[in-house]
């Protein structure tokens, strides 16, 4: 099996253009990027794939052992990126795919122009002994995947508002729970224990190529502080706050979104 065909691979845009490979986290799909991609493909070849157990990937790919940790998604990047043969992409990670991005640009740099970490965390636990603050304590992490191990479907109805935030726009929790719903409980199980029990804050000083940190204003899963932290870890990094709030800026304000990934995209090479 190819990573074309088990990661759903799409490619669209302008060919031969600067390619964009855009990530989503956890519990979505390629769909989530849908809004920002009419403008990116007017100037960029953009690549859009499902991680295995997510949206339209090959489901008999998945492995606990593969997919237990983030190292698995970040070969899944890096043999997606040699296959397409694009050159020096800009990746764009989302969430937890921020730091995929961070792993796999540290591992080879050469395959990455630039990264866009779009509303990152490195460690969502916060680690009062160093004064980080990530969002949540221990104890509400331990609450979190307690609450999704008993029952994924209630889970995903009451997280998906504090994670979207916009409750004047319901159309978008609503939109994010059907992602959820359609994702596999036994695979979510095991992403969400990746994506909230990871510790990459070591990881990112390791990070050489061109990073723009693009956190949102107010944001419950990755406060502000969680942004400042990552610029602050990533040599020459830029960072810049969105207007949009809740943790989805693609569907909460793609247009700026699209806009921040374009003008970097462009001058990153």
């Amino acid at each position: 099996m190819n990573a074309r065909s088990r990661n759903h691979v799409r490619v669209t845009g302008r060919a031969g253009a600067p390619a964009v490979v855009l990530a989503h986290g956890f519990g979505c799909d390629q769909n989530m990027w849908r809004l920002v991609v009419p403008a990116l493909e007017r100037d960029f070849t953009v690549v859009l794939f499902d991680h295995v157990g997510s949206g339209s990937s090959q489901l008999s790919a998945w492995s606990r052992e593969r997919y237990g940790s983030l190292e698995g998604y970040v070969d899944d990047v890096l043999e997606v990126c040699r296959e397409l043969e694009l050159g020096p992409v800009t990746f764009v990670g989302h969430s937890v795919s921020a730091m995929m991005g961070v792993l796999a640009a540290a591992r080879e740099p050469e395959a990455f122009a630039g990264l866009v970490l779009l509303a990152p965390s490195p460690c969502f636990v916060d680690d009062p002994a160093t004064g980080y603050r990530g969002g949540f304590s221990a104890a509400d992490i331990d609450e979190l995947l307690e609450s999704l191990d008993a029952n994924y479907l209630g889970w995903s109805g009451d997280m998906a508002p504090v994670i979207m935030g916009n409750p004047e726009r319901p159309e978008l929790s609503e939109e994010l729970t059907n992602s959820f719903c359609r994702t596999d409980p036994q695979i979510a199980r095991v992403f969400a224990r990746v994506t909230f029990l990871s510790d990459n804050r070591a990881d990112l000083a390791a990070v050489r190529v061109p990073t723009l940190v693009a956190q949102c204003s107010s944001d419950a899963i990755a406060p502000p502080e969680v942004g400042a932290y990552v610029h602050a870890q990533i040599p020459g990094s830029r960072l810049v706050t969105l207007n949009a709030t809740g943790h989805c800026p693609q569907l909460a304000a793609p247009e700026e979104t699209a806009t921040e990934i374009a003008a970097f995209a462009g001058t990153a090479r």
